[in-house]
């Protein structure tokens, strides 16, 4: 089975535009592209407003992964094989991920801080996930 929207031609840039409405949806208030030194987007952070106040987080493509993937699965086309593809793709999976996300906020099934919760960031800029990692996992032991 083919990796999802590995074939898109649509630019990482508008993706992020679209993910964005979607999340303004959902309360977000305030949104960061983040580039490596290739000039590739590889995050995104926004910031949704609480009861508590404002919380960021961070949604991170992965990008390194998404190309690695490309390049070891067979039935891909070696013009898929890219880096641009790689994030063009990673960013149409993280944009089907938010819309369903959204519509379970839309309809009550979960809240925002439910869905986005591993995404949030604490003051270390770690997310919530990447310090559980950290920290071993000892929360859920």
């Amino acid at each position: 089975m083919a990796i999802l929207n590995y074939t898109t031609q649509i630019a990482a840039e508008k993706t992020i535009m679209e993910i964005q409405q979607m999340l303004v949806k959902a309360g977000a208030k305030e949104f960061q592209s983040k580039y490596d030194d290739d000039g590739i987007l590889h995050a995104m952070s926004f910031a949704i407003k609480t009861p508590n106040g404002m919380v960021g987080f961070k949604l991170p493509a992965h990008i390194d992964n998404v190309y690695k993937i490309l390049c070891k699965t067979r039935n891909i086309s070696g013009k898929y094989r890219t880096k641009e593809q790689a994030s063009r793709t990673a960013w149409r999976i993280i944009k089907d991920w938010v819309k369903a996300q959204v519509a379970m906020i839309e309809v009550g099934m979960v809240e925002t801080m439910e869905v986005f919760l591993p995404y949030a960031l604490r003051p270390d800029g770690a997310t919530m996930y990447e310090a559980l990692v950290d920290n071993g996992m000892k929360l859920l032991t």
